[in-house]
């Protein structure tokens, strides 16, 4: 699905932003990129769009490599950025000059999600708040049922009930034909979608685990004291005490809390690395 071997990319003459990254994302999941600001997210997602091109290394996306630009890369591909370009047009008009470049859009699926956001195609794009122009936005990604939708700060701007409906529609849209690649800093809007978990600190992917693999290796556990830095891998302060996290031992009572996961593989990527890494990896030494 996607592949990017020893990737270098640097805007302008700055400092280089990537240096020799790799990532192998196969398909049919919902990826979730979390990463500080400025860790490189929206330019990884952009590289993977051909919105961005690569210093040297290759990237190949769904068979293609993204810089050319096909017509037959872009339409299975929708790219939703967190600042949203909208024309000055009603949605109906939007959806008729832009859904013949995806051959899959549904206009009929498109419709039913418009619809259980609550707007109508009678609507003009530009006088609608921010959040209104993210469904809009999101319900036609959704629609063109592309092979790879990439979302970038999806919930931004969605009030609580606005999200809740996003999850139930992003749950029913994921099948084996269809990968979905969501970047985000409101973890928990998302947490019980998003597996596997990719994480890029400083421009490399320090962390890419199924939430299975990170169950079988770790067991998260609240405590009501603060417990002593020995006794636990990590710690951090939340609602009701201690979120902590030890090897598993098989009686984590505790579902992974993805917060306090990222905080702890930022602060301590070495022993996250090792542990986490394969037999493989040790074979090949």
């Amino acid at each position: 699905m996607i592949q990017l071997k020893d990737l270098s990319f640097s805007y302008s003459k700055g400092a280089m932003l990537f240096e020799g990254l790799e990532l192998s994302i196969p398909g049919g999941n919902i990826y979730g990129l979390l990463g500080k600001n400025g860790a490189g997210k929206t330019t990884l997602l952009s590289l993977i769009s051909g919105l961005l091109f690569p210093k040297s290394g290759s990237c190949e996306v769904l068979g293609h490599i993204p810089r050319k630009r096909q017509p037959s890369f872009l339409s299975d591909l929708y790219f939703i950025p967190e600042e949203l370009h909208i024309p000055a047009m009603r949605i109906s008009t939007f959806v008729a000059t832009y859904s013949p470049f995806y051959p899959k859009f549904d206009r009929a699926q498109f419709s039913k999600l418009l619809s259980e956001f609550k707007l109508s195609e009678e609507l003009k794009m530009n006088k609608l708040s921010y959040g209104q122009k993210k469904k809009v936005i999101l319900s036609f990604g959704l629609a063109t049922n592309c092979k790879l939708l990439i979302l970038d700060e999806p919930t931004n701007g969605l009030d609580i009930p606005s999200k809740t409906q996003l999850r139930k529609i992003l749950a029913g849209a994921i099948s084996e034909d269809r990968t979905f690649i969501i970047s985000t800093h409101q973890v928990r809007d998302l947490a019980n979608l998003m597996d596997p978990i990719i994480i890029i600190n400083q421009g490399k992917i320090i962390f890419q685990e199924s939430i299975e693999s990170i169950n079988n290796k770790l067991q998260f556990q609240l405590a009501f004291r603060e417990p002593n830095a020995s006794e636990v891998i990590y710690s951090e302060r939340v609602p009701g005490g201690f979120m902590t996290i030890n090897p598993q031992n098989g009686e984590g009572e505790e579902e992974v809390d993805l917060e306090v996961l990222f905080n702890a593989v930022i602060e301590k990527t070495d022993y996250f690395t090792d542990l986490f890494k394969t037999d493989y990896d040790y074979a090949n030494e």
